[in-house]
């Protein structure tokens, strides 16, 4: 591959495209950005809002705290915090520009404002949809697909954009080009000036919110549990340090991430480990632009195939991306990497995704140890093979596997998961 291929300029896009900022876990952030719509196009404060979700959005939204919001949680919190003081110009960070006042202002919008929230009935995984009233006018606004897909605005049952829903919009585009060999190769041969703003980027505010979640006492402290008594072992590092972002992230810290795939963590998970690893073992910028841009892109790629949200936890992903990430920072190419990815996605494929909380934390650190120990298997010479349960001979068709049992075979696991969630809500329960 050239600098001047086609398909380099792919990657590049791809990397452009999916390592975004955002502030909050990604789907009570897509909530308030709807809303944020909703009430620009209503032109006035609802009296009124009427939230319609997938279940997925209700499974990730219903534990994670809204970030500027006085520590609220789930979907009500997320609408009124979107409505009463979110920029809509802003996307994914929407809620970045909170005052003291308006957090105050989305309590009192609460206790004063009817929010209803309804389990959508949608073929989607990923359906939001916000409606809005003042006075006798009405606006919506509907996203479908991924977080910042906008395909109605409609004020007054009048149109103001709408756009045709795909069969399968998830926001990845045409992604066949993409294969584990073709992203070794894409890393080879990269210029790491054609990804530094993206990929610095991610560096900046991923570790400033994994150095925030070993400060504080956030959630259940994934973080710094791991770290008390292993502060000087590498392998406790990158794990606690991913851990800490997410302890942060997941329970109501107002820094950003950069995200990939759609999910912060997923974003925390691929890059933390690997910053950590690169500054430990004193290795420059530019190296580590290229270990960065192979673990965000094998990532994408493996989520491409299970889809923005599953039964199938995105932090396995994640992991194996990382892992690939500091196989790179090894001297590690395409068959190292191949047979890293592999081992970790045996290990950890059990994984299964109950919604945005602060377990995610412990889950992320589970997946980065998998990375680990698949990277001294391959040290050691040992491999999973071909036939041993979902792995398949060939990276590519094992990465394939983990996408039809992530995006077809969790199906009914998925409705499960969500039952058992709504009925812990229940009364008496």
């Amino acid at each position: 591959m050239q600098r001047h291929d086609r398909e380099y300029r792919q990657y590049v896009s791809v990397l452009e495209e999916e390592l975004l900022p955002a502030m909050g876990c990604t789907e009570p952030i897509a909530i308030a950005y709807a809303a944020a719509l909703a009430r620009k196009t209503l032109g006035a404060l609802p009296e009124k809002l009427l939230v319609e979700v997938s279940g997925n959005i209700i499974k990730n939204v219903k534990s994670v705290v809204v970030p500027h919001t006085g520590g609220l949680r789930g979907i009500p919190a997320a609408a009124a915090a979107g409505a009463v003081a979110g920029d809509p110009d802003r996307e994914l960070e929407v809620l970045s520009r909170v005052t003291e006042e308006q957090i105050r202002a989305v309590g009192r919008y609460l206790n004063e404002h009817e929010v209803k929230v309804l389990h959508a009935d949608t073929r989607h995984i990923f359906d939001i949809a916000v409606s809005a009233w003042a006075g006798e006018d009405q606006a919506r606004v509907r996203i479908v697909g991924h977080h910042t897909n906008v395909v109605l605005i409609a004020r007054n049952g009048r149109s103001l954009l709408e756009r045709e829903i795909r069969e399968q919009e998830s926001g990845d585009g045409q992604r066949d080009f993409m294969s584990v060999e073709g992203i070794v190769a894409f890393c080879q041969c990269l210029d790491p000036e054609d990804v530094r703003k993206v990929l610095e980027r991610q560096i900046e505010y991923n570790m400033a919110i994994a150095e925030e979640g070993l400060r504080g006492d956030y959630g259940a402290r994934i973080g710094k549990t791991l770290l008390r008594g292993h502060e000087d072992c590498l392998d406790y590092k990158l794990r606690a340090w991913a851990a800490a972002a997410s302890d942060a992230r997941m329970n109501g810290c107002e820094l950003p991430v950069v995200i990939n795939s759609g999910s912060g963590n997923q974003g925390i998970t691929t890059s933390v480990p690997v910053i950590v690893y690169a500054r430990e073992k004193g290795l420059g910028q530019e190296e580590l632009l290229r270990a960065l841009a192979a673990a965000n892109l094998v990532t994408i790629h493996m989520k491409t195939g299970i889809g923005r949200l599953s039964a199938y936890c995105g932090a396995v992903s994640a992991g194996c991306g990382a892992a690939a990430g500091i196989a790179w920072l090894q001297g590690g190419r395409f068959h190292h990497i191949a047979h890293v990815i592999v081992n970790a996605a045996a290990i950890t494929s059990g994984i299964v995704c109950d919604g945005a909380k602060a377990s995610c934390a412990a889950k992320i650190a589970s997946a980065v140890d998998a990375g680990l120990l698949a990277l001294d298997m391959y040290r050691d010479g040992n491999q999973f093979y071909g036939g041993e349960g979902i792995v398949k001979k060939g990276v590519e068709n094992t990465i394939a596997n983990v996408g039809r049992l992530a995006r077809f075979g969790m199906e009914q696991t998925d409705r499960e998961i969500l039952r058992l969630m709504l009925d812990s809500d229940a009364p008496g329960k």
